[in-house]
């Protein structure tokens, strides 16, 4: 299989959907450069698609860290490595009523999963405008549907949606297009990182394993959207179902969640402040 020239930045690529992504554009015999906090698990993967025949690197970086994605794509260069789709994955879920978040408990969460993005953008566009290439950012179906007990999340997602609709335009002259991905449930590690970031990999998923989708099926959906250019590419059955219904239905859909959350009272994560 003959590997392409050009790589496919990933941050968030350490696990979940990130190293499905990173399996699957190797598959594909695309180049991948692997970016996140955990090295250890990063070289372990990395090493797994090489061994595999593809062609992987592994570079720590944190996108909550000014310059951190910049010196990726510096290292890439030095090697005359050329990026032509990065995927802006990187992110977590604080949850929580929002009476019993404390301000930094949002601020956390918009430092990673919006100015985390936006970091991203702003440190690759340089080579993507060399490349004509795709910035990706990973959304979700709670970009549509804010749900008790998951304000601070939603808000994040709302965000960068709004974000991806604006690229759309925003990057047209540059050449470079942008896709947003909108998945529904899907296996990883999200719903076992707390409130502060820190992973717990021993928590079950709360999320029961037949409303899940299998991390290697999301990834390929996800794969083949982006590779055909697609402007945002929703995930699951039911993600799409809810995408639909708070498009269509807002009025009907806030009253039954008001409804099948009356009563409850949403604890926050292991961790949480």
């Amino acid at each position: 299989m003959a590997i392409s020239k050009d790589a496919v930045l990933i941050t968030g690529a350490s696990s979940g959907i990130g190293a499905g992504l990173a399996r699957e554009f190797a598959r594909r015999g695309r180049r991948v450069a692997l970016v996140a906090r955990r090295v250890e698990q990063l070289e372990s993967l990395a090493a797994e698609l090489c061994t595999a025949g593809g062609a992987a690197s592994a570079h720590r970086g944190d996108v909550t860290v000014d310059g951190d994605i910049a010196r990726v794509v510096a290292e890439l260069a030095a090697q005359d490595i050329t990026i032509s789709i990065v995927i802006a994955n990187a992110g977590f879920g604080v949850v929580g009523r929002a009476q019993d978040l404390a301000v930094p408990d949002f601020r956390r969460q918009f430092e990673t999963n919006v100015f985390g993005v936006l970091r991203t953008l702003h440190e690759t566009i340089g080579a993507l405008r060399k490349s004509a290439g795709r910035f990706v950012i990973m959304g979700s179906v709670s970009g549509y549907l804010s749900v008790p007990g998951g304000a601070a999340y939603a808000m994040s997602k709302f965000a960068v949606r709004a974000l991806a609709e604006a690229l759309h335009g925003d990057l047209k002259a540059a050449g470079v297009g942008c896709t947003l991905i909108s998945p529904g449930f899907v296996d990883s590690d999200i719903r076992r990182v707390d409130n502060r970031g820190g992973l717990h990999e021993h928590v079950d998923d709360p999320i029961p394993a037949w409303l899940r989708m299998k991390t290697a099926k999301a990834a390929k959906i996800m794969a083949h959207g982006i590779l055909r250019g697609r402007r945002e590419v929703v995930v699951t059955f039911h993600g799409k179902v809810i995408v639909f219904l708070a498009r269509h239905l807002p009025r009907f859909t806030r009253f039954v969640l008001v409804r099948a959350n009356r009563g409850s009272r949403p604890e926050p994560k292991h961790g949480a402040s």
